[in-house]
């Protein structure tokens, strides 16, 4: 039986550069999109960076016009930002950084119709590929997301610019990108759509990568297993998403993470720290509500293994283990918000059933695992 309606998917960059020395190599096709370009960026750690970048757009014949997020994805920092391109007379927005600045420089220049160029400096997250932006309050609480018309028109993923970034980021990327599995495999997994079908074990390859590969990645930097670890993060997890479309869907994983971010504690941990604890949390649910055993022996199995990532496991790890039970309780309640991803579970959860879940993601690890 036919699809009753047409379905639409923004799968990918129109042009994607990768591998050590990529920036270089862009840089012909960069002017043939533009002339004036916004060089966007935040991160103080990464100023040296991008003023190099911006030196070598200068050489190349651009005139590229700097500015800086001040907060996370947020309106306030997008109308200033709006406000100065147009003031500039900027003809693209080229994004340089971590995901919040890859976001804001999509939907800049999204709202702006101008060329989109993404130059991710960490493998954290697959913004740099992806159509769509979180967007966060100025306090980094999340607020919601925005699907864009299309990815970027240019994507440079250059491993010398990547493997700057501490390990820490690559760590995070990881599970940001098992997350697919996780998630997909729950919310789309008994579809009859062909591409999200292809998509969801295209994330169970991915998971099965990092599982492989993700521990030698972390130890030996630059190496072919960290190339193929990092684009798995930054280049394969987008794909996935791009292919399975609005019907790939994010779950528990990412809801846990959006209700985090309303504490202003967790600011300090990364995306894919707050998604992987989300993961556990989600397949203690599936143990839990759902009855699936499965799910259990998967939960302990992701244990050592986040562990041996450095990634956070608990609310202790994440810094929450002094939060009060009013804190939690609100994070759980934006987790369980109508419209949620959460509530793509194959059954109902409540903040109560959710808080359970999160104080308990490391029951039944041995002492030994731990």
């Amino acid at each position: 039986m036919q699809q009753a309606t047409t379905q639409s998917h923004a799968i990918a960059p129109a042009r994607v550069l990768r591998g050590p020395g990529a920036w270089a190599d862009a840089l012909p096709a960069i002017t043939t999109l533009c002339q004036r370009p916004l060089l966007l960026g935040r991160s103080a750690a990464t100023t040296a960076l991008r003023q190099g970048l911006e030196g070598q757009l200068r050489g190349a014949g651009l005139e590229p016009v700097a500015a800086c997020l001040q907060h996370d994805c947020c309106e306030s920092d997008l109308a200033r930002l709006s406000h100065a391109c147009t003031t500039a007379a900027c003809d693209a927005v080229l994004a340089v950084g971590g995901g919040k600045v890859l976001d804001a420089g999509k939907l800049l220049a999204h709202r702006l119709g101008l060329p989109c160029i993404t130059v991710p400096t960490s493998a954290a997250t697959c913004a740099g590929w992806t159509a769509l932006a979180n967007l966060y309050s100025e306090q980094g609480a999340f607020e919601g997301d925005v699907a864009l018309d299309r990815c970027p028109d240019l994507l440079v993923f250059d491993h010398n610019l990547i493997q700057q970034a501490p390990p820490r980021t690559l760590a995070s990327g990881i599970a940001d990108a098992m997350a697919k599995w996780y998630e997909a495999s729950v919310s789309s997994g008994a579809s009859s759509d062909g591409l999200v079908q292809q998509a969801v074990q295209q994330a169970r390859v991915l998971r099965d990568q990092l599982l492989l590969e993700a521990e030698a990645a972390l130890q030996q930097p630059g190496s072919e297993a960290w190339a193929r670890v990092a684009e798995a993060c930054g280049l394969t997890a987008g794909l996935i998403g791009g292919i399975g479309g609005a019907r790939c869907r994010t779950v528990a994983a990412h809801a846990v993470h959006n209700g985090l971010t309303q504490l202003a504690a967790s600011h300090g941990q990364l995306h894919g720290e707050k998604v992987g604890y989300g993961i556990l949390v989600q397949l203690r649910l599936e143990e839990v509500i759902g009855g699936n055993g499965l799910a259990a022996q998967a939960r302990r199995q992701l244990l050592p293994f986040f562990q041996a990532l450095g990634l956070p496991v608990s609310l202790a790890d994440l810094g929450l283990g002094q939060a009060s039970l009013e804190e939690l309780n609100a994070a759980a309640a934006f987790a369980c918000r109508p419209g949620s991803d959460l509530h793509h579970l194959p059954f109902p959860v409540g903040p109560s059933d959710l808080l359970a879940a999160m104080v308990s993601t490391t029951v039944g690890q041995t002492a030994a695992a731990a």
